[in-house]
């Protein structure tokens, strides 16, 4: 008999995950999915390659599936089998006008990195998603891409979708970027492709640099110096085998998991432990907790290694400045191991936080609050006050993926049931994510 359970209960027209209290450790070893944010760029990138590319380890949730579908939308043939995605590459100008509309489901990466390849192509494109890509700011991407003389439309002056490019003939530019965004990064080296003479982005601090080094895997010479990145118009991208390590902001879940439920211990195998992304890794360490990196290695240009987590005594810390853009997505969670530390916990310059799938600094706080804990919203951030115990609450994940997951954690160690409504959106990008816990509850 496992030592908790994990079930589901009809809601009306909604699914809802209940969890207890664990009654014992957590133990064993995870294969953590595949990294999201190389997995899009894998297939982006091999689309306007010339050759045939395969891709390991790619993650089949669902924003990346939307990433497949709108390349395949854009005449890009791509095969899929359990292990490889093979990608027959069209180039830098063989993508094909779509016959219609480009739905990008929930997925703000594809719709902003795609912005930036469909700005360096002279037909016609619409681009929208969901209700929640609907409300997301895209002005960030096509105001820069608008300066390199791409024609861009939509809602608000091009702010929000629907999306219409129409690209050709873009003119590089430098441009200082008021976010550290990957995103918006992503998208202006994208459409430097495409334009004359050289393109190089400026951030106020560091954000991920996966694009960096896939285009470099993929034959592309990026220039980087300090918080800059400079890409030459007219290289071409030649096919190549990409492998996809795990993704360090899903294996943050399991590593808050192992320190916060007591006496645990938990290995997670081959982890994307990119510099740019491992701001979980220090903070954990700051505060506390027993994490070892084991087997440090290379994989396709970027470094993984196995990460042991074992529960300990935490403490409070600060979460701000260069730490933010290298642990965005990772605040909600970690938000849940600040309840559980000596301390008051302080993150801010996190006002990015606002327009992710919801507003995770408001949502966060409110429903870590329903289950007992101290947390205030900050205009840019959040207080949480440490360690309180944890009580049983039905709690909301407004169809946020990390949300979700983070309020299914709580309930490890709540006295009484949480009930998370709506976790089908932990899908996005964890499919296997209850699977996963279950099997450390064993």
């Amino acid at each position: 008999m496992k030592p908790t359970t994990l079930h589901n209960i009809q809601g009306g027209n909604e699914m809802i995950k209940v969890i207890q209290k664990a009654k014992g450790p957590l133990k064993g070893t995870v294969k953590i999915p595949g990294d999201k944010s190389i997995s899009h760029r894998a297939v982006l990138f091999a689309s306007i390659a010339e050759g045939t590319s395969t891709i390991h380890g790619f993650l089949r949730g669902q924003d990346c599936l939307s990433t497949i579908s709108c390349m395949r939308e854009l005449g890009v043939e791509i095969t899929e089998t359990d292990d490889v995605i093979t990608v027959e590459g069209k180039g830098s100008s063989g993508l094909a006008e779509p016959d219609k509309l480009l739905d990008v489901g929930n997925s703000g990466t594809t719709i902003r990195l795609l912005s930036g390849i469909l700005a360096g192509q002279e037909f016609y494109n619409v681009l929208a998603g969901d209700d929640s890509i609907a409300k997301r700011p895209m002005r960030r991407v096509t105001g820069p891409l608008k300066m390199m003389n791409a024609s861009i439309d939509g809602r608000d002056f091009g702010n929000y979708t629907p999306l219409t490019i129409r690209g050709g003939n873009l003119q590089g530019i430098h441009y200082f970027s008021p976010v550290a965004s990957a995103q918006v990064k992503s998208a202006v080296l994208l459409a430097g492709l495409y334009a004359n003479g050289q393109t190089t982005v400026t951030e106020p601090f560091l954000s991920r640099d996966h694009t960096e080094r896939m285009l470099r895997t993929f034959g592309v010479e990026v220039e980087t110096e300090d918080l800059s990145a400079t890409i030459r118009g007219g290289q071409k991208l030649q096919a190549t085998k990409v492998e996809v390590p795990g993704d360090i902001s899903s294996a943050a879940f399991m590593l808050v998991a192992g320190a916060i439920v007591p006496e645990s211990e938990i290995k997670l195998d081959v982890v994307g432990i990119n510099p740019t992304r491992a701001g979980i890794i220090d903070v954990m360490k700051r505060a506390g907790a027993d994490v070892t990196l084991e087997n440090e290695r290379m994989l396709g240009g970027e470094p993984v290694a196995d990460i042991r987590i074992k529960a300990s005594s935490l403490k409070a810390v600060e979460i701000a400045g260069a730490d933010i853009p290298r642990l965005i997505d990772e605040i909600p969670v970690l938000a849940l191991l600040a309840t559980q530390a000596e301390g008051t916990t302080v993150i801010k310059d996190a006002a990015e936080l606002k327009v992710k799938e919801t507003n995770r600094i408001d949502t966060v706080v409110n429903q870590l609050n329903k289950l007992g804990a101290s947390c205030e919203a900050t205009e840019d951030g959040m207080i949480i006050h440490g360690p309180t115990p944890l009580k049983g609450a039905e709690v909301e994940s407004f169809h946020d993926h990390r949300i979700g997951m983070t309020m299914a954690l709580a309930g490890l160690i709540s006295e009484g049931e949480v009930k998370v409504k709506d976790t089908e959106a932990i899908a996005v990008s964890y499919p296997d994510f209850f699977e996963d816990l279950k099997g450390l509850l064993n």
